[in-house]
């Protein structure tokens, strides 16, 4: 791979706000002076504990411990190489990348294939938008069907880079073998279909999508990574999907349709508290609420909801709305969304709709006010369920109203934390007309079956155990210098000189670093705690090190704790090999090889360094 000049890395460092990038993927919050605080991308959690200061350029997670710089989150959150994720963000944030004299830029053959697959989908919505554009029959048709079917504006169309492709089209694929991509990102891309093992000419590259709307489906960081194909009169008799008024991408490296949903890279800036996300059913519901001003409408991608969906949902704001169709499927949507919202911590209401409506049609006849007026009736995620499932109470029967309150205790079990599930019990009861105490004993009737039948499966079936922070107990000596070498610097020159490198433990990355820096110092060759990248070789140095350096500790007396340090060191090298000589003194008579005189000095050396370890000079 290209090698990137350090000076362009720490430029790049020093010139992009962390902020910024984290941003893009997490809702951050201010947390004290300087620090910036939201739910971690790298665990599921409920409770931020995910900080940024953007002033030293680190984040660090107090739930799962991961910590970096700018670049190491690019390269965990999108998934890149070192290079592909400086890249990324110069080309970002408009900063040019400079190389190492004679090693060039990338070839196209050195990207990775998710990155190709990224570039290819930029480029075919952009075929696609100009083909929506273009004068000749196939534009003409697809504009006057989204202007006067659909009833959307030109505006739109160019906002949301809306397309059409072609009935018989070969331009998208001309274009990507001009641009040289790989054969194996071109047959991955999921916009041809490709015979298994054909090689890739123009004549295989049969398009998967031909004579349909095209709407780009981009990623919580608005990068392009599916299309959905919605069917029209232009779509031939010869394709294979022709009934299916929906056809969405195949799912590809950078595409899994339940881990995304639509809209969410605009809409994650426009909720707050009392702006909730609004979630819709299609891509045409979200681009019509978009239309009237109601920008934090979100959708699934074609399939129902997903748990991974709402944990990324999570992320940005826990208030939705539920704004699905008025019909029995837009009903049950809803029902088997609510349990997996309650599991995640979101706090729900449901706008209802009356039999045969949706959002698109309410908003394409009434506009934004009819947001509001639904609003005003909107249902709880317990008066949504109670209603479902029993809607007429009053003339219910009891064993009616008992099966009914089953269901909905079941639901209730989905939600963490007994306040809500109090909450819960007794607003059901007064939904359903039922005793709040007897419902009660009946959840806890519920939850001991649950908790017997959970007992009684086998070990290997069981949820992987939360991610745990470091333990604290685990920190050595070295752990404790590294710190001090990083926020005390000028002890390092005098720590290099006092201590042996042979107590230092190199078998876990502390050592090692320790190691490492202390010979930069020795040598005076140390680059300052502002540029290590060249002396972090592997993650697990990275990750300690951004830790390290994400908190100055609030030590009073550096030296104390260097001398600590050292003392501990010493103990721990010198003490076994006292207890072997003890040992070897005592056995004397068995072991020939053994000089005692030699033994005795030995001895005598490291009682004496026992008794008066290393010590720094007071003033450093």
């Amino acid at each position: 791979m290209p090698a990137i000049k350090p000076t362009c890395v720490r430029d790049l460092k020093l010139r992009v706000n962390l902020a910024d990038v984290v941003s893009r993927v997490v809702t951050l919050k201010k947390a004290g002076a300087g620090r910036l605080k939201g739910l971690c991308p790298f665990h599921n959690e409920k409770t931020p504990s995910f900080n940024v200061d953007a002033d030293k350029g680190f984040y660090k997670c107090f739930g799962c411990g991961k910590a970096g710089d700018i670049i190491s989150f690019v390269r965990e959150t999108e998934q890149l190489g070192f290079t592909e994720a400086v890249e990324a963000l110069g080309q970002r944030f408009n900063i040019v990348i400079e190389y190492e004299e004679g090693s060039g830029g990338p070839s196209r053959e050195e990207r990775s294939l998710r990155q190709e697959i990224f570039e290819i989908h930029e480029l075919a919505a952009e075929h696609f938008h100009q083909a929506f554009k273009a004068a000749t029959p196939a534009g003409d048709f697809i504009r006057a069907y989204w202007t006067t079917q659909r009833r959307f504006t030109l505006e739109l169309a160019d906002e949301f880079k809306i397309g059409v492709a072609a009935t018989a089209d070969e331009g998208l694929g001309a274009l990507l073998l001009k641009r040289k991509f790989s054969e194996e990102a071109i047959r991955q891309c999921g916009l041809f279909f490709v015979r298994d093992g054909a090689m890739i000419t123009l004549g295989s590259l049969k398009p998967r999508f031909r004579g349909r709307l095209m709407i780009p489906i981009r990623d919580h960081q608005a990068r392009i990574v599916a299309f959905t194909a919605r069917q029209t009169e232009l779509t031939p008799e010869d394709d294979p999907a022709r009934e299916a008024k929906y056809v969405n991408s195949p799912e590809t490296p950078i595409f899994t349709k339940g881990n995304l949903l639509f809209n969410l890279d605009r809409a994650r800036t426009a909720v707050g508290e009392g702006r909730p996300f609004v979630m819709v059913e299609g891509q045409l519901d979200a681009l019509r609420c978009w239309s009237v001003g109601l920008k934090s409408a979100i959708a699934p991608q074609g399939t129902s909801i997903t748990e991974q969906q709402l944990v990324l949902l999570r992320r940005y704001h826990t208030q939705v709305e539920c704004f699905l169709d008025g019909d029995s499927a837009g009903q049950k949507a809803a029902m088997r969304f609510l349990p997996m919202a309650l599991k995640a911590g979101l706090e729900v209401r449901f706008l209802v709709l009356a039999k045969g409506d949706d959002p698109d049609s309410l908003f394409r006849e009434r506009g934004l006010a009819a947001y509001e007026e639904v609003r005003h009736g909107a249902l709880s995620a317990m008066g949504f369920a109670c209603r479902s499932l029993l809607p007429d109470p009053a003339a219910a029967s009891a064993e009616t109203k008992s099966r009914a309150g089953q269901s909905v205790l079941e639901l209730i079990a989905a939600a963490e934390g007994e306040v809500a599930r109090s909450e819960f019990i007794a607003e059901a009861a007064g939904h359903l007309r039922l005793a709040a105490g007897a419902l009660q004993r009946d959840f806890q009737t519920l939850l001991s079956k649950q908790a017997r039948q959970s007992a009684g499966r086998p070990a290997h079936a069981a949820a992987a155990p939360a991610p745990q922070p470091p333990s604290p107990a685990g920190k050595t000596p070295e752990h404790d210098l590294l710190m001090l070498c990083l926020h005390f610097e000028s002890l390092g020159k005098v720590l290099a000189s006092a201590l042996p490198h042979d107590w230092i433990d190199i078998a876990h990355p502390a050592g090692v670093l320790l190691n490492r820096f202390l010979g930069e110092f020795e040598h005076d060759t140390w680059p300052g705690r502002g540029h290590l990248e060249d002396l972090l070789e592997t993650p697990e140095e990275k990750t300690l090190a951004a830790s390290l350096l994400f908190d100055r500790p609030a030590i009073d007396d550096p030296v104390k704790v260097a001398n600590e340090g050292l003392r501990n060191l010493c103990l721990r090298a010198l003490e076994p090999r006292l207890r072997q000589i003890e040992l070897a003194l005592a056995n004397h008579g068995a072991d020939s090889n053994s000089d005692p005189i030699s033994l005795l000095k030995e001895r005598s050396e490291i009682q004496r360094q026992l008794r008066q370890p290393l010590q720094l000079p007071v003033a450093v």
